[in-house]
């Protein structure tokens, strides 16, 4: 799991980067500031749960097993949270001005996900036995 988990981080830590940077350099001229400025908010988002991973990566060790419900809740909040949120900004410019009706109410969903994903982290360090 362990392996799993740090890879996945350093895919999305990545994918951060290369999204934060287009943001930055490809897309200040074509997205409205406002538009512009929830990108950033998704990068921001990635980075601080590409963080919680590598925390959540030195907790493989004691065999929890939320462990692993927790990986699964960042990513997945990652996944509708971050990836509706860089779709939302960009709606315009790719032609796809329908998806903010279909897309919105997934945002919720990954940030709830997000919640999750810290709460069962909480627990997870709460579990283990500490020598």
């Amino acid at each position: 799991m362990k392996k799993r988990i740090i890879i996945t981080a350093s895919v999305l830590g990545a994918l951060a980067v290369v999204a934060g940077a287009f943001g930055a350099h490809g897309l200040e001229t074509i997205l409205t500031p406002q538009n512009l400025q929830i990108w950033h908010t998704a990068v921001e988002y990635q980075f601080y749960h590409v963080a919680a991973l590598g925390v959540l990566s030195t907790l493989t060790r004691y065999r929890i097993k939320i462990v692993r419900h927790c990986y699964y809740l960042f990513v997945i909040g990652t996944i509708l949270f971050c990836g509706s949120l860089y779709l939302l900004s960009c709606s315009k410019q790719i032609d796809i001005s329908w998806l903010p009706s279909v897309m919105g109410p997934v945002t919720p969903i990954g940030g709830l996900c997000f919640i999750a994903g810290w709460v069962t982290l909480g627990i997870a360090a709460a579990k283990i036995k500490y020598k």
